[in-house]
């Protein structure tokens, strides 16, 4: 693939989105992205998760448990380094889906149905672990390809 191709993704699309969707400065590279990872992100990220369509219920399941939230933001704590790149994994995830469906509301809805390619799993449910995020993302690009609808 080109060199600013990312699983048929261009990556100035996907950091775009990331600096959009969650309030931050935008990441040029994947090296920064990993730097924002790595300085742990706000608390507030999770609000624009919620504010981008994704329910509290996903956020508990895929993320930090609500109570687990609650207290780190009355702490002014921020999220751990897990909790920020299951939290890049669900942005490049939406922004991957966004770059196939060309609709917010179609691709959460598309993240959240059960599909066949995936063992009947939901794509988002899978998103919270690396090799979930990869089978997702793979099967993004061969819709995107034109091998499965």
């Amino acid at each position: 693939m080109p060199p600013g191709i990312w699983h048929n993704v261009d990556m100035s699309t996907l950091h775009a989105h990331i600096g959009e969707w969650l309030g931050v400065p935008l990441p040029h590279s994947e090296r920064d992205v990993l730097e924002m990872v790595e300085r742990r992100l706000p608390t507030s990220a999770v609000d624009r998760l919620l504010a981008l369509g994704f329910t509290k219920a996903e956020i508990d399941e895929l993320i930090i448990p609500l109570r687990t939230l609650q207290h780190r933001k009355a702490k002014r704590e921020r999220l751990t380094v897990e909790e920020s790149d299951k939290v890049l994994r669900i942005i490049r995830a939406l922004s991957t889906t966004e770059d196939v469906y060309d609709s917010r509301e179609r691709s959460l809805s598309w993240l959240r149905r059960e599909n066949p390619r995936l063992s009947n799993r939901a794509p988002l449910s899978l998103v919270g672990t690396y090799t979930g995020s990869r089978m997702v993302e793979e099967l993004l690009g061969q819709i995107d390809e034109g091998m499965f609808v």
